[in-house]
């Protein structure tokens, strides 16, 4: 695995992430986004899996890992037009796109914004047209983050099952939201409790494969949502793995893989 530096013209600054591939330069780029709290290591089971046939580029959002912060009061498309950046100081072509939860905001905002840019979409773990209870919820807890009240415990309850594949994970994802950078954790949250409707209405336009797939235990990223957001999209398709929670990646790692190489194998108008 090979770890780079982007640096970008303001606002972007650095931009840090992983590349796995065959070889550098050969492979179709597959582009993985982490959620709120986490950073590309995030995707550890995916890059691994993933790798043997495409090259893999997993990013660190603004403001985790090693990328640099956006300014204060950005929104969901500050995240997307970050994105947009990224992958055309990569000088990527059209790239396979998968998000997860925030992540999943920003590559579905991505693809209704670049959709010549974007050879198929993933959102896992996504959230899409909030109940006004959820909504009022999560911007409640978004309003605590940026006061500065930061509990560890109550995502984690949320997040996992008690299961030794869940316990396993985490444990892992407690010590990367323990070094968060809370600026950065805060904007983002932020922009996540607010972007679920954002770029709802243009999935209609996403004409290329995606996939909306979800734990059948996420009481935030609902298999609900999921249908939702493949049903608004000409080529969707929802998958709910069963038994799983919101860390689905971590916590079933060989089912998600495998309905990403299916996702990755899936032609479509602009594959």
């Amino acid at each position: 695995m090979t770890s780079t530096i982007l640096h970008l013209s303001e606002p972007y600054g650095a931009v840090t992430c992983q590349r796995q591939g065959p070889e550098i330069g050969n492979g179709a780029p597959v582009v993985l986004i982490h959620g709120v709290g986490m950073q590309s290591a995030a995707w550890a089971p995916q890059i691994a899996a993933l790798a043997e046939t495409h090259q893999v580029i997993a990013l660190d959002m603004p403001g985790h890992g090693g990328s640099a912060p956006l300014p204060d009061g950005a929104e969901l498309p500050d995240y997307v037009a970050w994105l947009h950046a990224v992958l055309q100081a990569m000088d990527l072509g059209p790239v396979s796109l998968a998000g997860h939860s925030m992540g999943a905001l920003i590559a579905g905002g991505y693809a209704v914004c670049h959709p010549e840019r974007t050879a198929r979409v993933a959102l896992l773990n996504g959230v899409f047209r909030r109940s006004p209870e959820a909504r009022a919820a999560v911007e409640a807890r978004a309003a605590e983050i940026r006061a500065g009240s930061f509990d560890l415990e109550t995502p984690l309850i949320r997040w996992f099952g008690d299961t030794a594949a869940d316990q396993a994970a985490r444990a892992q994802v407690a010590e990367w939201l323990s070094g968060v950078n809370p600026q950065g954790y805060a904007a983002a949250y932020t922009a996540f409790a607010r972007g679920d409707s954002t770029y709802a209405d243009g999935f209609a336009g996403i004409t290329c494969p995606l996939l909306a797939l979800t734990g059948d235990g996420d009481p935030n990223s609902t298999p609900g949502m999921a249908q939702m957001m493949a049903d608004a999209a000409p080529q969707g398709r929802a998958l709910v793995i069963e038994g799983h929670r919101h860390m689905v990646n971590l916590t079933a790692p060989a089912a998600v893989n495998a309905a990403l190489r299916v996702w990755l194998n899936t032609e479509g108008a602009t594959s």
